[in-house]
């Protein structure tokens, strides 16, 4: 059982920065295809970003259009976390934002967290 726990959401004004984190438990982190999602009220689930074990130490990451060049991924597997740096905020960003794990070899995502909210102001 992988238990992941996202932090960092809040309120931000229109072009402000917030970090997202999502803790997992796990002995084999390193391995794990994390994923971040959004889900803004009264709209479908969207998928917003995606760092990919691909062997050894390298890690591919893979984001929506809608946040290219704003939104970043990285990961410490020293501390079992990743991280959503989100820059230049718009409103349409508001949202509950989820982490999600797929296990190595897994075709969908096996594990959500509970999510956290971001608010954009304009």
């Amino acid at each position: 059982q992988v238990q992941l726990v996202e932090s960092g959401g809040g309120l931000v004004q229109a072009g402000g920065s917030l970090r997202l984190s999502c803790a997992a438990s796990g002995p084999t982190f390193s391995t794990y295809t994390m994923g971040w999602f959004r889900q803004a009220p009264g709209k479908e689930r969207e998928f917003v970003a995606r760092n990919t074990w691909t062997g050894g130490q390298i890690y591919y990451a893979e984001f929506a259009d809608s946040v290219k060049g704003r939104f970043t991924s990285s990961r410490d597997n020293a501390k079992n976390t990743v991280y959503l740096q989100m820059n230049s905020l718009k409103p349409d960003d508001t949202a509950v934002y989820y982490c999600a794990a797929a296990l190595r070899g897994s075709p969908e995502y096996d594990y959500w967290g509970q999510g956290t909210q971001v608010t954009v102001s304009s």
